[in-house]
């Protein structure tokens, strides 16, 4: 049986009522149609009304949902001829950053490009390999390489971000941990490339930003990005993580909230109930949002003037989000100590 949480239980309960009416009519030969019809409904109604109302902890517990497609499957199902490129040539390979190189469909042209994403795993035993999709530095360091190689290319770069952050362990930290993810974050600002960093599941701390200074930042509909995770918010805040849905219920970490905030640039839509109960039709609403958002970037990036420009704006467009910020939190201050 798939994994559902317990908000999903009425849908799944139902949805099991209808496979069951299904089975029945054919095994006994009856006609079910319109019993058949009535469910469907009842249940396409029910899904509707649950994601449509989804509270800040439901929504992080559908960005984390283990049958959301990772970033191994966007890459499959949206770019062709991929072809993986391992380790960072100092330490090891991190198997949490999947990078590589693909191919584009421009319409006129096929356009090289550079991907890369955290990648979690599935079976207990990917997961492990995968770090839970949290990477070390070394993973940071195969990124920078990467970045770097398609910047002297020239070869545009798209990154999906999914993970709860950067791996927290004292190896880790032993290796340089914040040191990389602040030479990752520099040296995106300073590419001459188009990026284009799409949020598919949950974007924690750092070690989703390492890989998401972009010129366009995109999120999928039930996705999340924030500084920290709910868990270390509470532990912060109020020693203890089992305040995590309370944390969440602050941090404005859905997408229309970053949005309105100036954050991120566009929000994906998903099928209804989620990506994780229609895959093609996720792929295909990432798809359209490439054509919409990165294509006008690779059609500019001929233009000889663009690759300047391009770091410029993207430096521009950071430091307003800060600017922004720092408003609303000398406004907010005003009004409580009225």
């Amino acid at each position: 049986m798939e994994a559902f949480y317990e908000f999903e239980k009425p849908i799944v309960l139902l949805e099991k009522k209808l496979a069951d009416l299904r089975q029945l009519s054919k095994e006994e030969g009856m006609d079910f149609k319109q019993e058949i019809l009535s469910l469907e409904k009842k249940v396409a109604k029910l899904i509707a009304d649950t994601y449509s109302n989804l509270s800040p902890w439901q929504l992080v517990q559908v960005s984390r949902h283990p049958n959301r497609p990772y970033t191994r499957d966007f890459v499959d199902a949206l770019f062709s001829d991929f072809m993986e490129m391992s380790g960072d040539r100092t330490f090891a390979d991190d198997q949490a950053i999947l990078g590589g190189t693909a191919t584009w469909d421009l319409g006129s042209e096929k356009v090289p490009v550079m991907i890369l994403g955290h990648q979690k795993g599935r079976s207990t035993k990917q997961k492990m390999e995968r770090n839970f999709g949290m990477a070390k530095p070394e993973g940071y360091r195969k990124a920078m390489r990467l970045m770097e190689l398609a910047s002297r290319t020239k070869m545009p770069i798209v990154t999906f971000i999914d993970t709860p952050g950067a791996y927290p362990g004292l190896d880790a930290e032993e290796r340089g941990q914040s040191q990389a993810i602040a030479e990752s974050i520099r040296m995106m600002f300073g590419l001459e490339v188009p990026i284009v960093a799409i949020v598919i599941g949950e974007g924690g701390s750092g070690g989703a930003l390492a890989v998401g200074v972009a010129d366009k930042v995109l999120m999928m509909e039930y996705s999340t990005y924030s500084v920290i995770s709910p868990e270390s918010c509470a532990s912060i805040l109020w020693n203890d993580s089992g305040l995590a849905e309370r944390a969440a219920e602050k941090l404005k970490m859905n997408p229309k909230e970053l949005l309105e905030l100036g954050v991120v640039d566009g929000v994906i839509e998903e099928p209804v109930g989620g990506a994780h109960r229609d895959w093609p039709g996720t792929f295909e609403s990432v798809r359209k949002s490439l054509v919409k958002h990165f294509n006008p970037l690779l059609k500019a990036q001929s233009k000889a003037t663009s690759s300047k420009k391009l770091q410029s704006d993207r430096y521009a467009k950071f430091r307003e989000m800060g600017e922004s910020a720092m408003t609303q939190i000398r406004s907010r201050s005003e009004e409580r100590t009225q």
